[in-house]
């Protein structure tokens, strides 16, 4: 399939997926970056959001693990390393957020923050893990078939 934008120049679907996964991968990486930095490190600071891990139940060290794999992941996204692994890595995060707001209700806009934001999230994490790494990665992601040893023959039965 080809696009046409003008009659000098043609971009094929396949380069236009290779942009789309890297405009996708940066903003996953900023976003991953904003939330941890932003609203954890300087908003809340580190000790209330251990104090909010603690009221929902958790333990108040997963929030420092939590925020360091957001700012380690963030970087990562937007570097373009391991993408695909990295972006799963986040989708249980991302779950762990759509169960700590699901009690507020759907909208994110509510009081609290509802599960819309991290559900949205966790899908676009979960895409990112479909369509790998995308244009001017780093360090491209290993293939799925060679991590399970499959060809493509036995990946289309």
């Amino acid at each position: 399939m080809q696009v046409h934008l003008n009659e000098d120049t043609v971009m094929s679907q396949t380069y236009l997926t290779e942009l789309a996964a890297f405009v996708l991968r940066v903003a996953l990486g900023i976003m991953f970056l904003a939330h941890s930095l932003i609203v954890k490190l300087f908003v809340f600071k580190l000790p209330g959001t251990a104090q909010f891990f603690q009221a929902l139940g958790l333990p108040g060290w997963l929030a420092y693990a939590v925020f360091a794999m957001e700012v380690v992941s963030g970087l990562l996204l937007i570097l373009g390393v391991q993408t695909r692994w990295v972006a799963l890595a986040t989708v249980p995060i991302l779950l762990g957020a759509i169960w700590a707001h699901s009690g507020n209700g759907w909208m994110f806009a509510y009081e609290n923050g509802g599960w819309e934001y991290p559900a949205y999230l966790a899908l676009l994490a979960g895409v990112q893990g479909l369509l790998g790494d995308g244009a001017f990665a780093l360090n491209r992601s290993l293939s799925p078939s060679k991590i399970v040893g499959w060809s493509k023959k036995e990946a289309m039965q």
